[in-house]
């Protein structure tokens, strides 16, 4: 056995310590994966005996307008959400200086990240609110008439997505601060002698080396921005009429509430591959990017 362990120590150490991970990995993610592809296949309430449907579950989505009107949602979740890294980042430059009366300032930029969900949809519910909500005291405040913003077809997802951007932006901050905190100040200085300030400095100096930060908020915020599904089951439940659903409370919505599991993960094969797809192509183009920066 110890002749062994020595002849073979090389790769057996490496398996012996990943063992472990990957067993974890695929018993919490990659089998469940699988699964939820394969129940897609059958007609299930959950409970009762599974009924081999084949892509009926798939025919009768692509066939239902309000997988089309959660498809339009989350398209507007993905494009409006991508501001969160933007605004996250010139908020963390605001913030990165060495001042102590920001500190109260980050404090209450922080602030929503240590909100649940659920908190942020009840507030955000009350701030909207037509009747005694601060929006409508500040549109009557002008003259002008309140809008039941969670109640109309075409403001409701932008509300919504409001509420969510809160806590993304401060969630990107937090990453963006601790990217300028690690900045290379030789670099810094070198730009600054060749004469390189403001809007150039940042360019060609800082956002270099936030690439791998900025990756990571990019990554995180598109994937939160289509399984986001609490802030709409708190807010709206979906509605008006099914206007503010997308793919993620559709899913649940079939899944929980109409007793179709097989219908349910349909819906969620569908939303895992649209999220394969987008992370494919934007690594694809960002080691392209960074090949050919290299």
């Amino acid at each position: 056995m110890a002749a062994f362990w020595q002849k073979n120590q090389s790769w057996l150490t490496p398996v012996i310590l990943l063992f472990l991970p990957v067993g974890l990995f695929a018993m919490m993610l990659v089998i469940p994966i699988i699964q939820s592809i394969w129940t897609s296949f059958y007609d299930w309430d959950g409970t009762g005996e599974a009924t081999w449907v084949g892509m009926a579950n798939y025919a009768e989505l692509f066939g239902d307008p309000q997988f089309f009107v959660s498809l339009k949602n989350n398209v507007l979740w993905i494009l409006l959400f991508l501001l969160a890294p933007v605004i996250g980042l010139g908020l963390a430059i605001f913030l990165n200086q060495p001042l102590k009366e920001l500190r109260f300032i980050k404090a209450v930029f922080f602030l929503p990240l240590v909100l649940a969900p659920v908190i942020i949809g009840v507030v955000f519910t009350w701030f909207y609110d037509p009747t005694f909500g601060i929006l409508a005291i500040a549109f009557r405040a002008v003259g002008l008439e309140p809008i039941a913003i969670l109640s109309d077809e075409t403001f409701v997802t932008f509300g919504i997505i409001a509420a969510a951007l809160w806590a993304q932006i401060a969630f990107c901050l937090v990453l963006f601060l601790a990217g300028l905190s690690q900045l290379d100040a030789e670099l810094i200085a070198a730009g600054r002698i060749d004469g390189a300030s403001g809007w150039t400095l940042l360019r060609y100096v800082v956002l270099p080396q936030l690439r791998s930060v900025t990756f990571v908020a990019t990554i995180i915020t598109v994937i939160g921005s289509l399984r986001n599904f609490d802030l709409i089951s708190v807010m709206t439940q979906g509605g008006p009429y099914g206007s503010s659903t997308v793919l993620a409370y559709q899913m649940f919505d079939a899944t929980i509430f109409s007793y179709r599991a097989g219908y349910g993960a349909a819906i969620a094969t569908v939303l895992f591959l649209i999220m394969s797809v987008w992370i494919a192509v934007f690594l694809w183009h960002t080691l392209r990017r960074e090949a050919r920066v290299g």
